[in-house]
C-alpha cells in the first residue's frame, strides 16, 4: 500500500463511546489508562501539536530527537506518537521489533514530505546521474519518508536536521562535487546560502515536470534543491517583515530556515524549533519577538513567557492542518484499542527501507 492509500484509507470511526465523554470524562480516561499502562506505555508529543494532546506526553520535542528518545526507552511496549506520519516512521525505524508505534489519526502528514514521493525521486536519480554522472550525493531533511530516508542511505548520503543542515551540507561537498538536497528547496537554499554558496551556483529539480530548472552552465551547478516546501513557513512573506518593522520597530524577528530566503535576510535570527525556543527561554524579561514558525508553538510560547511580548511574524497564519489531525479524542481512542487489545494505525517500516534509511542517519549522526 502506498503512502496516500495509507494515509486516506479508513481506519475506524471513533466509537460514541469516546465522542459522547466531555472534555474532562476523556482526559481524567487518558490519566487512568496511563497509570494502568504505567511504563509500557510513552507517548512522544511534537512541538506543534495542540495543547489537549501536549498536556500527556511524556516527552516533547523535534521529531527525530522524540523517535530518540522512544528507541532509548526499552520498557515501552506501545509508544503512541502525537506527531505525523513520517515522525512515527522514524520511531519505528530506531525502536525495536517489540515495540509497537501507533499514529493515532492516519490522517496527519506532512504536506512538505509528500511532495518527494520514491518513484519521483528514483526518476530524478536517473536523470541527473545521465546529466553529471557519480558526482552527485543526496541529503535529506528529516521530515521526510522512510523511502526517501531509505533511497538516500544507499545513494552514500545522509539525513540533515534544520539544527545540523550546516555541519552535514559542509560534509556532503567534502564527499562529492554537488548535492541533491530533498524534499524542503528553503532549508536547503538558506543553508547553502549561508556556507557561501551564490544563488546562481544552486538549481531547481522539478518532479511535477520531472526536469532541472537552471539559466547556464549546468557544470556549475553545487546544490539541486528539490521543489518542496513546508506549506506553513513558505507563508511568512516580506510584506510580514515589513509590517512588524513598522508597527513594532524595537521588535526581534526570528523565523525558522523553512521560510522562503527573503524573509529569512531580513529576520534579525534563524534557526531550528529548538534553536527558536532557546532563544526566547534566554531572552530577558521585557524583551519583544516576532516568531515565524508554527502557530501552536507560537501560542504555547506566549503563554510560557508572559513576561515577554511574543506575536506571530503573520498574524492570521493558521496551524498546520495535517500536523493538526491529532486531537484528544484520537489520543484516547488509541489508548482504548492498546486497553482492549485492539491496537490500530500501526506504523511498519519493512526491513529493506529500515535497513538503508539507518545508513542515512547514522551517518548524521556520526558527524553531529
Amino acid at each position: 500500500m502506498g503512502l496516500l492509500e495509507e494515509l486516506t484509507k479508513d481506519t475506524g470511526m471513533i466509537p460514541e463511546s469516546i465522542t459522547s465523554l466531555s472534555v474532562v470524562e476523556m482526559e481524567n480516561r487518558v490519566k487512568e489508562i496511563k497509570n494502568q499502562l504505567g511504563k509500557k506505555l510513552f507517548i512522544p508529543g511534537h512541538h506543534y501539536q495542540k495543547d489537549e494532546v501536549i498536556q500527556f506526553a511524556d516527552a516533547v520535542g523535534d521529531s527525530l530527537q522524540l523517535a530518540q528518545i522512544s528507541a532509548q526507552n526499552k520498557e515501552a511496549e506501545h509508544i503512541v506518537f502525537c506527531g505525523v506520519h513520517f515522525m512515527a516512521e522514524t520511531a519505528d525505524i530506531l525502536t525495536d521489533d517489540n515495540q509497537v508505534v501507533i499514529l493515532p489519526d492516519m490522517r496527519a502528514g506532512c504536506s512538505m514530505a509528500d511532495m518527494a514521493d520514491i518513484y519521483q525521486t528514483e526518476n530524478a536519480w536517473d536523470k541527473l546521474m545521465e546529466l553529471f554522472g557519480d558526482s552527485i550525493i543526496p541529503l535529506t531533511y528529516v521530515n521526510s519518508t522512510a523511502a526517501i530516508k531509505s533511497f538516500v542511505g544507499k545513494n552514500g548520503g545522509a539525513t540533515v536536521t534544520s539544527s545540523n543542515a550546516h555541519k552535514m551540507v559542509k560534509w556532503a561537498l567534502g564527499e562529492k562535487e554537488r548535492i541533491l538536497f530533498l524534499p524542503d528547496q528553503h532549508l536547503g537554499r538558506n543553508t547553502a546560502a549561508d556556507l557561501g554558496i551564490p544563488l546562481n551556483e544552486m538549481a531547481i529539480w522539478d518532479p511535477i515536470r520531472n526536469e532541472l530548472v537552471f539559466d547556464g552552465d549546468i557544470q556549475k551547478i553545487k546544490v539541486i534543491l528539490w521543489k518542496g516546501h513546508c506549506s506553513v513557513h513558505e507563508n511568512f512573506t516580506v510584506e510580514n517583515v515589513k509590517q512588524v518593522r513598522n508597527e513594532h520597530p524595537d521588535m526581534k524577528i526570528i523565523v525558522h530556515p523553512e521560510c522562503r530566503r527573503e524573509v529569512v535576510e531580513k529576520s534579525d535570527l534563524n534557526g531550528s524549533t529548538k534553536f527558536i525556543i532557546e532563544t526566547i527561554e534566554n531572552a530577558p524579561s521585557g524583551s519583544s519577538w516576532a516568531i515565524g514558525t508554527e502557530m501552536n508553538l507560537v501560542k504555547r510560547l506566549i503563554q510560557q513567557h508572559p513576561d515577554k511580548k511574543i506575536i506571530s511574524l503573520n498574524p492570521y497564519m493558521c496551524p498546520c492542518l495535517t500536523m493538526n489531525r491529532i486531537d484528544l479524542p484520537h489520543l484516547l481512542w488509541s489508548l482504548e484499542n492498546i486497553v482492549n487489545g485492539k491496537v490500530e494505525n500501526i506504523i511498519k517500516v519493512n526491513d529493506e527501507v529500515s535497513t538503508n534509511a539507518i545508513f542515512a542517519l547514522e551517518r548524521m549522526l556520526e558527524r553531529v
